[in-house]
């Protein structure tokens, strides 16, 4: 926190600010209390907006000067001057302060929820504990009913077989949907953060039956969940045992030279990073490759760029990578699981404590979210690695500067033709950042397709086309300026799910029709069990 700094004129300025609105407010209410008897509920939040809010002149006062009071502090934490990592470090946590005091999250600040106890005379608190008791227990905040789901039994219901396992990962091929498919298979590396069955939630809304039901071969990469086994594994066993393997198998079983790829989040590091080793060795084994919500360039990284510094990584190498005691140990999936929440604490932490909690009311059920909570525990070297190369020292984009499997990395061997996608309102990889992955890419000039969905980081890879909800972007064939800006400027929206144009542009990729296979596998890679595995049932 070393030379930071709030200058003297813009305290005075906010001082000023504060004192005319919190008077504003208080003769506001007072006026309102002597003429209707209640002061108007407070607007544009809607943690304030039960009627509970409005009946109460306390608790509509209290809730208006926190607003005030949240929006004067925000407005400080924006004016310190700094550097720009710290000055941005310290909004974060003004913010997570804010959020984590509004009267809301307590029982004893909030109408609502004693209203509630009131109603159901206590039972709605007793149902709160028990509600309180059982996340103590499973280590997590249930965002969702977590008991109508069973992986296998409505959620990744997709019908396949594992056709190949080893100690990272179970490789699942897909029943095809048509009788005839395309010669050049499709395999899915998804994020090794998560469980693979984001894609295939429920089947309306699995991205991996859309794919099957456009005629291809599916294959799909379902990470193992590690547990202290594979505390050592590093970023090179996950590249070369596990993202190359797959293809390799996957070249094997299809009998095809070369096939699609695609890769999700961390999924897509990693396929690139992949291919690039492959390229190195000579072998150029994908006819296309898409990338969804996927860093290759790690200049800006939105808010994640908060948590890295030197000083971090340093003492994550100690304490998880190979310097550490053993020679490495597990990030557990519930650190991951708290860090991403908190990037969104009133939506994914707040709005539950409260509803969970002080309500007693159990949350819907909603698969994705169910997801959400299914977490995954990280090998401490290869979390490291990538933790190094990517977020602090962004070495991929530095041809030669990164060496994996024993090869330089270049990602400019590249040179196939690529499928970009971005989510607009993406936090975790923000959609100017997933634009750069054009210019880290120059072997594929000329052959990249770029496309920016609406909404976040799953629900706008989530988008079906049937449910013809949001929107997305294209811009002109083959024009990329420098600036992501640039590109949005001219790009035009279009209503609904990018997903066709995905299969579109897929299908040009994928070679001609042939009969679809009447088995899984082949002489030498025999189903092992049925989809989805037991790998992805692992609990972390």
């Amino acid at each position: 926190m070393q030379g930071l700094s709030l200058p003297l004129p813009a305290l005075t300025e906010l001082q000023a600010e504060y004192v005319k609105h919190a008077t504003e407010l208080w003769n506001q209410n007072l006026q309102q209390v002597q003429a209707a008897g209640k002061p108007a509920a407070p607007h544009g939040d809607r943690r304030f907006a039960a009627q509970a809010w409005a009946e109460n002149p306390a608790s509509a006062y209290l809730a208006q000067m926190y607003l005030l009071n949240a929006r004067t502090l925000m407005q400080m934490a924006d004016r310190v001057e700094g550097d720009r990592k710290t000055r941005q470090r310290i909004r974060f946590a003004v913010q997570q302060w804010v959020d984590a005091a509004a009267p809301s999250n307590y029982l004893a600040l909030n109408p609502e929820a004693q209203r509630k106890a009131l109603e159901s005379k206590g039972e709605s608190i007793a149902q709160g504990m028990k509600l309180l008791w059982n996340d103590i227990q499973q280590g997590h905040l249930s965002q969702t009913d977590e008991s109508v789901f069973e992986v296998g039994r409505n959620v990744a219901t997709t019908e396949g077989a594992v056709v190949f396992e080893n100690e990272l990962f179970q490789l699942i091929e897909y029943k095809p949907l048509t009788a005839k498919v395309f010669e050049r298979p499709m395999l899915f590396v998804p994020p090794c953060i998560n469980k693979y069955y984001i894609l295939d939630l429920q089947p309306e809304n699995s991205f991996i039956r859309y794919t099957v039901e456009q005629g291809h071969r599916v294959f799909v990469v379902s990470w193992r969940n590690p547990d202290e086994s594979m505390a050592r594994f590093t970023w090179d066993q996950y590249i070369e045992d596990a993202a190359i393997r797959a293809i390799k198998e996957v070249q094997d079983i299809s009998g095809a030279e070369q096939i699609n790829t695609l890769g999700f989040c961390v999924g897509g590091t990693i396929l690139a990073t992949a291919l690039a080793v492959l390229a190195a060795r000579g072998d150029k084994p994908a006819a296309s490759m898409t990338l969804l919500t996927t860093f290759l360039d790690f200049t800006d990284t939105g808010i994640l760029d908060l948590f890295v510094d030197e000083a971090l990584v340093q003492v994550r190498e100690m304490t998880l990578g190979p310097a550490s005691p053993g020679g490495g140990n597990l990030l557990k999936g519930q650190e991951l699981s708290s860090t991403f929440s908190f990037l969104r604490p009133n939506d994914l932490v707040w709005n539950y404590v409260v509803g969970n909690y002080l309500k007693g009311e159990t949350p819907p059920p909603f698969d994705l979210l169910y997801w959400n909570s299914d977490s995954t525990n990280l090998p401490g070297p290869m979390y490291c690695w990538y933790l190094r190369n990517t977020y602090l020292e962004n070495n991929l984009i530095k041809p030669g500067k990164a060496t994996v499997c024993g090869e330089p990395i270049d990602l400019g061997r590249i040179d196939w033709p690529t499928y970009l996608y971005a989510s607009r309102e993406d936090h975790i990889v923000p959609w100017d950042g997933a634009y750069r992955s054009i210019q880290a890419l120059p072997g594929a000039k000329g052959k990249i397709r770029f496309m920016l969905g609406a909404s976040g980081h799953i629900a706008g890879v989530i988008n079906p086309p049937a449910k013809n909800k949001r929107s997305h972007w294209v811009g002109a064939a083959g024009a990329f300026p420098a600036q992501a800006q640039d590109w949005f400027d001219k790009a035009k929206e279009q209503p609904g799910s990018w997903w066709p144009d995905w299969a579109a542009w897929l299908k040009s990729q994928a070679g001609k029709q042939i009969p679809a296979p009447k088995a899984y596998g082949n002489r030498t890679h025999k189903a092992i069990e049925p989809a989805p595995g037991r790998y992805v049932k692992q609990k972390a």
